[in-house]
């Protein structure tokens, strides 16, 4: 699409050719507020990573980000297009928010109170509601045919974690790991995945004897047959949506309202999530604990 800062290049050594008197009448009646213009298109870049297969994630936006687009139509007077984009790891979701390259994204709250340390006028938007609470479970799991019971029989056994930004998948699984007495020290090898899946394939196909991953996961997991058990879980606060802090103030009030009325059973579904509730920065602060823990884990 052509910059309509940027002036049309010609030919060297021709003019330009001059432009016609209706239409230079035209654009100075406008300029001067005498020819009333349709509103041009919003159009926003929504951004998340792919904590699962890139084309489920895709999916799982699509319902929810099409009803953004209708209530923020009607809230701005004017159409609103939303274009995803979905980076394959955290690191660049968060660079993308930070930078402003999206106008609103989706985070764990880990990657957020990241994204928070690194440009401090971000804005909490709302954050996803499981059954009406701010909460949902984190598990460890290990193969159905594994005789560990606990998380103490984890010593000298080997583990996968998620993301190594990841809140279930690294942090918040650390410090369960850190109360239970068992630290990176005390066990026989551990390693970075990057996705909950393929931490509980990992897990059911015996490469590792543990991993930790998102409940939603293990169920899904669980009903493709992928033979794994769960001996642990532990809560984590769900998600929260983020404005970029280039984003219009207008524009993020009007996204903030259409979050937190939104009741498109669909959307929902697909989501997973029963809607959306107010959101603090103070509500990520026992995430901001489970970080600061987890820098004892490998020592």
């Amino acid at each position: 699409m052509p910059d309509g800062n940027r002036q049309a290049k010609t030919p060297a050594g021709r003019r330009p050719r001059p432009m016609k008197p209706m239409v230079a009448a035209a654009i100075f009646l406008a300029m001067a507020g005498g020819v009333t213009t349709a509103s041009a298109d919003v159009s926003l870049v929504f951004g998340t990573y792919a904590a699962d297969k890139p084309t489920a994630t895709v999916l799982k936006f699509k319902p929810l980000l099409r009803a953004l687009e209708e209530s923020l139509s009607r809230q701005l007077d004017q159409p609103v297009r939303i274009r995803t984009q979905i980076t394959t790891n955290y690191a660049d979701a968060i660079e993308a928010l930070v930078r402003g390259n999206v106008d609103f994204a989706r985070f764990g709250p880990a990657s957020y109170i990241t994204a928070k340390s690194q440009n401090d006028a971000l804005a909490l938007l709302a954050m996803e509601a499981a059954k009406g609470r701010k909460t949902f479970n984190g598990v460890i799991c290990v193969h159905e045919d594994s005789p560990i019971q606990s998380i103490a029989d984890l010593r000298g056994r080997s583990f996968a974690f998620g993301n190594e930004l990841s809140t279930i998948g690294r942090y918040l699984s650390q410090r369960e790991l850190l109360n239970n007495g068992i630290g990176g020290g005390d066990l026989a090898r551990f390693d970075y995945l990057g996705r909950h899946d393929r931490v509980g394939m990992a897990v059911a196909n015996g490469e590792f004897d543990a991993g930790a991953l998102k409940e939603s996961t293990f169920k899904k997991l669980r009903k493709s047959k992928a033979r794994i058990r769960k001996i642990a879980s532990f809560p984590n606060v769900t998600k929260p949506w983020i404005a970029s802090s280039a984003l219009s103030p207008r524009i993020a009030a009007a996204l903030r309202r259409a979050l937190l009325d939104l009741q498109d059973e669909a959307a929902l579904k697909a989501l997973k999530k029963s809607g959306f509730l107010e959101a603090a920065d103070s509500d990520f602060d026992t995430i901001r604990q489970a970080i600061a823990s987890s820098q004892r884990f490998a020592k």
